[in-house]
């Protein structure tokens, strides 16, 4: 199994130097149009500018409208993508975050310490102490059962905060309100700008009459005075006063969590060295769960599909050879 650097030194031994590229593109993408959807596109419009792509630019442009999804964003998506592989310097300053990134954590229990601080911010101390003490006992269990290893609690760590920091309509007001977004803007650009946002809000955006997904609209500067109010209403998240939380979406994502603390238990329960590494794997699923909207419910099947599968071999390990003759 390749990880990180293994397996890029794999992918260039095999391609070759010059035939290789590597960009952080779901940062960039998102960071410029603010929607990692926009990935998809920003790849194709870098691939196409490479010469990879046998297709028109006004046959993608094209594309684009008749799919209908979206259009404005993946437009420029694609176009970020060709400035991209032209000059990736450029649009990597202007993607590049305008506050001091903080460093990069470590170790295990400075990873932790972050996600309980941001999960803080998320929600509140509580919520995040709910986080923290899923993670302390995974590495109980797991340093008594398993010593020298701490893969499960480094999976429990990463995906539960996954799962517990979905992004909602009070986060999304959170971030674009708490004065960090405004000010990369205002690092990024000079003089006047003004702003317009892409939403695709539950409760009120329409649906495409085909396909039934939510289509998403333009709003105005406005809209940021919405997010300062939106925010600071973060406690209701969850509550019967929560008007969000009561779409399908949302009990969707809250179901996750309480599903994600069960299968955590039952590996718990049955830990021991032969059978860790189908835990880890077990543990790391919310991995493939991405996306947005229709996007993370197609990933959501498939991801449900797959832990059932193990969880089916956990729950019944192969049977010794002693004991089926």
């Amino acid at each position: 199994e390749f990880r990180g650097a293994e397996l890029r030194a794999a992918i260039t031994g095999t391609a070759g130097a010059a035939a290789v590229d590597w960009l952080d593109a779901t940062r960039i993408a998102t960071a410029l149009l603010g929607d990692s959807i926009a990935t998809n596109l920003f790849m194709l419009g870098f691939a196409y500018q490479r010469g990879l792509i046998p297709i028109s630019a006004a046959g993608i442009a094209r594309a684009i409208k008749l799919n209908g999804a979206a259009v404005a964003m993946n437009q420029q998506a694609f176009l970020w993508g060709r400035r991209a592989a032209h000059d990736l310097a450029a649009v990597e300053a202007v993607a590049a975050p305008a506050t001091v990134e903080r460093p990069p954590a470590e170790t295990l229990d400075e990873r932790v310490a972050r996600r309980v601080e941001d999960l803080t911010a998320y929600q509140d101390a509580a919520y995040a102490a709910r986080y923290r003490t899923l993670v302390e006992r995974v590495r109980a269990v797991e340093g008594s059962r398993v010593r020298g290893v701490q893969g499960l609690s480094e999976a429990v760590a990463r995906y539960a905060y996954k799962l517990m920091a979905f992004k909602d309509e009070y986060e999304v007001a959170r971030l674009y309100s708490d004065g960090r977004f405004l000010e990369s803007l205002r690092q990024r650009f000079e003089g006047d700008f003004k702003l317009q946002f892409n939403l695709a809000p539950p409760l009120f955006a329409p649906r495409d009459p085909e396909t039934g997904r939510l289509q998403k609209r333009v709003y105005g500067p406005w809209m940021l005075r919405a997010f300062r109010l939106l925010a600071r209403l973060k406690s209701l998240r969850g509550t019967r006063f929560d008007i969000f939380g009561y779409t399908e979406e949302r009990r969707e994502e809250r179901r996750l969590i309480g599903e994600y603390e069960a299968v955590i238990d039952e590996l718990l329960a049955g830990l021991n060295p032969d059978n860790h590494g189908l835990a880890v794997e077990i543990a790391s699923i919310p991995e493939h769960i991405r996306g947005y909207g229709h996007v993370k419910q197609e990933h959501l099947a498939a991801a449900r599909q797959r832990q059932a599968e193990l969880l089916a071999a956990w729950r019944a390990p192969l049977v010794p050879a002693e004991a089926a003759e």
